[in-house]
């Protein structure tokens, strides 16, 4: 079982809080890879999370101009899977075109992008929809991220019901199993102080079913 699958079953608050306390030290942590991209991460990452929110709230009708939107998908390939040619396509359209489609998006589907509306939707990252064993393998449809954000919807009210603090948004619980899954893969010294022990009875609730057998070791 991957490290964010474990996370995604674990069902206490403060391990949650821990993984993401730890989110950048995650972020830089890829940043430092060796890929030629990597190096960009930190800075695209800071844009995402705390720039492009607050530009696209002070807008009157919200929308991504054509070199946001451009950013949008070299953030998107340098902290994911690595696709040159997604960013050429993105760059293909005109700023006029980009400017309207984007208009129409947020009006018809205000939680078209994380980045607009964290409170209401989650960024479909690779590492957080394969975190869920159901979601196996990835789609890239709308009715797979449909699921997605049903599974985390779900999980952002079951930990708001446990945590105090009640501060749980589908973007954050996100974050967290992005954190978890990266970490796992190039530094899991950098998670090791949370145990992530899960409940079988939330996780059967979650899944619709009875949890799977496990066989005994000798």
């Amino acid at each position: 079982m991957s490290g964010g699958e474990r996370l995604y079953r674990c069902e206490d608050p403060a391990v949650w809080r821990g993984v993401y306390a730890k989110y950048w030290a995650v972020v830089e942590a890829k940043a430092a890879g060796k890929q030629k991209s990597s190096g960009r991460l930190l800075e695209l990452e800071k844009w995402y999370q705390e720039e492009l929110p607050a530009a696209i709230l002070t807008r009157t009708e919200r929308s991504l101009t054509h070199s946001e939107l451009v950013k949008l998908m070299e953030w998107k390939t340098t902290r994911g899977k690595f696709r040159p040619r997604l960013k050429q396509l993105i760059g293909s359209n005109d700023d006029e075109a980009v400017l309207r489609c984007t208009k129409k998006a947020f009006a018809l589907l205000p939680s078209v992008l994380a980045a607009g509306a964290p409170g209401e939707a989650a960024f479909m990252a690779d590492e957080a929809v394969e975190s869920i064993a159901e979601l196996r393998p990835v789609r890239y449809t709308a009715k797979h991220y449909s699921l997605f954000l049903e599974k985390i919807l779900r999980k952002t009210h079951r930990l708001n019901e446990a945590d105090s603090q009640q501060d749980w948004t589908p973007h954050k619980v996100e974050l967290c199993l992005w954190a978890c899954a990266v970490a796992n893969q190039i530094q899991p010294s950098l998670l090791e102080a949370f145990p992530l022990s899960y409940n079988t009875e939330a996780q059967e609730e979650e899944t619709g079913g009875a949890p799977s057998k496990r066989r005994k070791t000798k």
